[in-house]
């Protein structure tokens, strides 16, 4: 009885040339898998690489700064415009392999590869930005471009879709948060045009846009840790009327301790008393006092992760708000009686009084509301940085 032959390997001498070339490139794949956890998903579509370098509007004098190059399919679209590209790579894989497909090329001289985390790495000057942002690095980026000086003049940015619907949305949009109004307050941002997950590889599991982030300048002149602390309290529960987010236990705290702060800065005494509490029937849990304390100190709210859960969160806090709202007596919101707490007390009803903002939600506040709130507080010597 024969023996079913079994498949054989083919030899060197009996390939064709076809089957070399698959050999190759299995290989090279097998040696640049790709590191999700740092974010790699390179950008495979020339199309899409041209049209992002073209919104650029890049002039022959700009020097650009490219976060995340990978393999070089933007970075040499890049140096056809550009007079100098600065190439910020994590992993030395990809930027031995960006080295190499611009050796012996016209711009190999004008290319400058930096390895290393671009968020811990000293940048230096640069015109504009281009990135194919790794999603784990995306509020990190934004705010560290937008604190460079002197500023970028754009920078053009491929985010995670919902990230970057979130840095254009307006108030009164449901993706309207603290991320929005923060970045919008020191640049002009526009979206720009979406990207699939088809056109990377690997594909990320969601889809991408692409957005431009134009500086402002000059720049608004407040503080920067003023106007992102009074964020961080009034966007912890962006449904929340401003007389509720400032009648929390966590909040007052904080302000009265900031508010010493700035008397004894200024040399102004303080009648001390019994700092005791009113309790309010029926009060939250100091769980959720807890949960304000964290959400407050938290960093950057988003870090370019997505939560899948987000939306239902959304969906449960405006059903609160909607039983919040119903007629009745408004409860008693637990108050300091004496001393410094009812100082701070009563300047905070006097400027929510005087700015008629008491009964507006974050999520409705434009950015005038919100600095007319910050430049009341600041005159009555309340201060958030």
């Amino acid at each position: 009885m024969g023996k079913i032959k079994g498949h054989r390997p083919k030899t060197s001498a009996s390939m064709t040339p076809y089957d070399k070339a698959a050999r190759r490139t299995h290989t090279a794949n097998a040696i640049f898998k790709m590191n999700k956890d740092i974010g790699q998903h390179i950008l495979k579509n020339p199309g899409i690489a041209q049209a992002i370098v073209d919104k650029a509007d890049l002039k022959q004098s700009d020097v650009v700064l490219e976060v995340g190059s990978g393999s070089g399919n933007l970075t040499v679209k890049i140096l056809e415009k550009a007079k100098r590209v600065i190439a910020v790579e994590m992993d030395p894989r990809m930027a031995a392999e960006l080295t190499k497909r611009v050796q012996g090329q016209p711009g190999e001289k004008r290319l400058n590869i930096m390895l290393g985390d671009v968020i811990k790495t000293d940048l230096p000057y640069f015109d504009v930005c281009i990135s194919n942002t790794p999603y784990q690095i995306s509020s990190p980026l934004v705010f560290k471009l937008l604190a460079t000086t002197p500023s970028p003049r754009t920078c053009i940015l491929m985010f995670q879709r919902e990230f970057a619907m979130r840095l254009v949305a307006r108030p009164g949009d449901s993706l309207y948060c603290r991320l929005s109004a923060n970045a919008q307050m020191w640049a002009k941002i526009t979206h720009i045009m979406k990207v699939g997950k088809n056109n990377f590889n690997p594909p990320p599991a969601v889809e991408s846009s692409v957005v431009r982030l134009e500086p402002k300048n000059p720049r608004p002149q407040i503080s920067y840790e003023e106007w992102d602390g009074l964020l961080r309290i009034v966007f912890v529960r962006r449904n929340r009327t401003m007389r509720a987010s400032f009648s929390s236990k966590a909040v007052l705290s904080m302000i009265e301790n900031n508010y010493r702060t700035w008397c004894a800065q200024n040399n102004i005494s303080l009648v001390e008393g019994s700092n005791e509490e009113e309790e309010e029937e029926g009060d939250d849990s100091n769980q959720m006092e807890v949960e304000e304390v964290q959400a407050i100190d938290d960093g950057e709210e988003w870090g370019g992760i997505m939560d899948v859960n987000a939306d239902q969160e959304e969906g449960a806090e405006n059903s609160s708000v909607t039983e919040q709202a119903a007629p009745g007596p408004k409860p008693t919101p637990r108050r300091f009686r004496n001393g410094v707490g009812k100082i701070v007390d009563d300047k905070i009803r006097k400027v929510l009084a005087q700015t008629e903002l008491a009964d507006k939600r974050a999520a409705k506040c434009d950015e005038t509301d919100l600095l007319k709130l910050l430049w009341a507080f600041n005159k009555e010597g309340i201060h958030f940085g």
